[in-house]
């Protein structure tokens, strides 16, 4: 029997996010049918994490629906794993950057009304972190969306904990000459940050990514990458655990 695939979402306050998830796992279901896929989140929504994994059994992949490497990706998905001692876990790679990330990214701005042409540029809105290997997998993405859109500018900015904002991002663009500039957003779903960067644009913005076929395919290949991953010994008796990214 496959490992449970528990996708694991951060929580928001905002009504849409819960049906966003929900409708993303939906959409891996048809993609593999037989595949148990669940959901946790870290905070703030039901089921918790915890919750989730206290009624799996065997064994499961924990999938962050999380987009770089930060604090939630690299203490408390393992921590959460560690805790659930009647499973055999292990936790995939944050879902960016990757080139499907930047497909979704593309057809979210095509949809808001982006255009291609000599004064336009790019804001990627994110969440924000002071991990530094979560600002360095932003840039990525920012520059893999900039190859994306044949060459226009593009610059991550921050909701929070990071700088630029998404307002001095705008006006950094603004004062080089770029008058049609649009916002990106670079959130899984609906919520507080993502209302927010989107108020900011001084021209289109782009949806979160949500449910997009692009997302819901990388959560596969991100659930497959782990489970390709040699399974580790144990400590001595301590019970079977898979290895972490």
């Amino acid at each position: 029997m496959q490992p449970t695939l528990v996708a694991v979402a951060h929580g928001s306050r905002d009504p849409r996010a819960l049906p966003t998830a929900s409708a993303l796992l939906d959409r891996i279901r048809e993609l593999r049918p037989r595949l148990d896929v669940r959901l946790g989140h870290i905070e703030l929504n039901r089921p918790l994490l915890g919750e989730t994994l206290r009624a799996t059994t065997g064994a499961a992949v924990l999938v962050p629906l999380l987009l770089g490497r930060g604090h939630h990706v690299k203490r408390d998905l393992p921590a959460a794993a560690a805790r659930a001692a009647h499973l055999r876990t292990r936790v995939a790679a944050p879902l960016g950057p990757h080139p499907l990330l930047v497909e979704a990214l593309y057809e979210r701005l095509l949809k808001a009304g982006w255009a291609a042409g000599a004064s336009t540029a790019v804001v990627l809105a994110a969440a924000g972190s002071r991990d530094p290997d979560a600002a360095a997998d932003t840039r990525r993405t920012a520059a893999l969306l900039r190859e994306r859109l044949g060459g226009a500018p593009v610059v991550p900015a921050y909701a929070s904990a990071a700088a630029p904002t998404v307002p001095d991002a705008v006006r950094a663009l603004a004062a080089r000459g770029h008058h049609r500039i649009a916002v990106a957003s670079y959130f899984t779903a609906p919520g507080r940050f993502a209302t927010q960067c989107a108020a900011a644009a001084p021209g289109p913005a782009a949806a979160p990514l949500g449910d997009h076929p692009a997302l819901a395919r990388l959560v596969l290949q991100r659930y497959d990458e782990a489970l390709a991953r040699e399974l580790l010994p144990p400590p001595a008796g301590a019970p079977l655990k898979l290895a972490t990214a």
